[in-house]
């Protein structure tokens, strides 16, 4: 089925073929031009080398562009065929079920031991799909080629002394990385435009403010969709971990920065970094182990003592204060580094001036290094708390899956996350409200993070006018 060559995947030939034009194409374009240059009686306009990058970037460019929309949208193609020849009773099915029905059919084709079904139209459609796919395949690698050589020959026959190579060189750079943002951009639209129309489907069935302000969750069942439990558990496992990371985080950058010798701050910075590199699933199995047992006992400590009444915490064997503190310690590292390094952008200058006048270092620290690094200091507690709230693997150990609302930090709670992956996780229906449900989640915590970020924006602007 066109998917390996020998032992080597399509996809790493394919490149490899695309390198090789590209190395031939460049030299022959070279060539070409120290030809023409030493055949004229004026000198090349550009660089040898910037004809040879423009005959590579003719031949190659056509053809990757080719095979790439090929991958996003030839299996497209093949299904949509697929489809058109199926019998008229399976194109009446919904698209739901008709596109289930083709998924299977591309999962049985794709096995290397495929069998028979003993169904005689899964298995013909089956069988069809493959040569459609070998068939399309052949088709865009015939382009492909032809559109290489097509811009091979166009290249070549452009060059000459008065051809500005360089300039076309540079105007395809300038594409390619239009390209690049232009996909960043497209890949964005994309992100908000799936959880945009997946949630209106949500809110078809229920209504907005039963979800929005509703006090009972229980998805699973179908039954209640109010999401102020789980945004109420969200903020408030993030609060205790920024508890944790914002003054130790901030302090140690202070410290490193300001006070530390180079010598303490080579040693210290590193092992302070490494904190970022221990994968959540080791921060979960620590405040599964270690941390909710403490915080379990000394809260029940706390309610065995005479003047504090009976059940006054949950004393819970998860907690959402155990995955406060050790979300908390796993993102000491952002805020720490990120805003170490502002603090040394900071303009000696500054620290200079204060000097001159008088000043102590903790004057200096306190009055003038920080307010000119509190934008950058903001950026890097906004990026902490989006690490935050974000997490999912630590709060499933060590905070649990109930949602409720209670003040009680020794209590089990859950966050948005958390219910997504529960949401999505096994064998769900996509077009029920349980699985919608997880989408309109994904919709609301995308605005209300959107909202934060666009207020610390604005915080950052004010302040960076005042000392630019």
């Amino acid at each position: 089925m066109l998917e390996t060559f020998g032992h080597l995947p399509v996809a790493w030939l394919l490149f490899a073929v695309l390198a090789a034009a590209g190395f031939v194409s460049f030299f022959a374009g070279r060539t070409e031009a120290v030809l023409v240059g030493r055949g004229a009686s004026e000198r090349l306009n550009s660089q040898p080398n910037y004809h040879g990058y423009f005959v590579a970037m003719a031949t190659v460019g056509p053809a990757a562009l080719i095979l790439v929309l090929y991958g996003l949208f030839g299996e497209s193609i093949v299904r949509a065929e697929l489809a058109n020849e199926l019998p008229q009773r399976i194109r009446d099915l919904g698209s739901l079920e008709l596109g289930q029905y083709l998924d299977r059919i591309a999962e049985h084709a794709a096995r290397s031991d495929a069998s028979s079904t003993g169904n005689a139209l899964f298995d013909a459609a089956s069988a069809r799909y493959t040569d459609l796919l070998g068939l399309s395949r052949i088709i865009a690698l015939v382009l492909a080629l032809s559109a290489a050589a097509l811009g091979f020959f166009f290249a070549k026959r452009r060059l000459s002394t008065q051809f500005r190579a360089r300039a076309r060189v540079e105007d395809g750079i300038k594409i390619m990385l239009f390209l690049c943002a232009a996909i960043a951009i497209a890949t964005t639209i994309g992100i908000v435009a799936s959880l945009f129309f997946e949630a209106l489907r949500f809110f078809s069935r229920v209504p907005v403010l039963s979800f929005l302000f509703g006090t009972e969750w229980n998805a699973q069942t179908g039954a209640d969709f109010g999401a102020i439990p789980l945004f109420f558990g969200t903020f408030m496992i993030a609060a205790l971990a920024m508890l944790v990371a914002a003054p130790i985080g901030l302090l140690s950058a202070i410290y490193l920065s300001e006070y530390a010798s180079p010598r303490f701050r080579g040693i210290v910075k590193p092992i302070l970094e490494l904190l970022a590199g221990i994968p959540t699933v080791v921060y979960g199995f620590f405040a599964l182990q270690f941390v909710a047992p403490l915080v379990r006992n000394i809260a029940t400590w706390i309610n065995g003592l005479p003047v504090v009444p009976d059940g006054l915490l949950a004393a819970q064997p998860t907690s959402a204060l155990a995955a406060g503190i050790v979300m908390g310690i796993m993102i000491i590292p952002f805020v720490s580094s990120l805003s170490d390094d502002v603090i040394n952008a900071v303009p000696q200058t500054l620290r200079d001036g204060a000097y001159a006048i008088g000043a102590t270092k903790s004057e200096t620290v306190k009055q003038v290094v920080m307010p000119a690094a509190l934008p950058g200091v903001i950026a890097a507690l906004l990026l902490a708390v989006s690490r935050a709230i974000g997490e999912t693997m630590i709060v499933v150990m060590a905070a649990g899956q109930r949602a409720q609302i209670t003040p009680d930090p020794t209590a089990d709670l859950t966050t948005i996350t958390v219910q997504i992956v529960a949401l999505l996780t096994g064998d769900t229906e996509f077009d029920s409200a349980k699985t919608l449900s997880a989408f309109a989640l994904g919709f609301v915590l995308f605005i209300v993070t959107l909202v934060f970020n666009l207020i610390a924006l604005r915080v950052v602007q004010k302040y960076r006018e005042k000392y630019e």
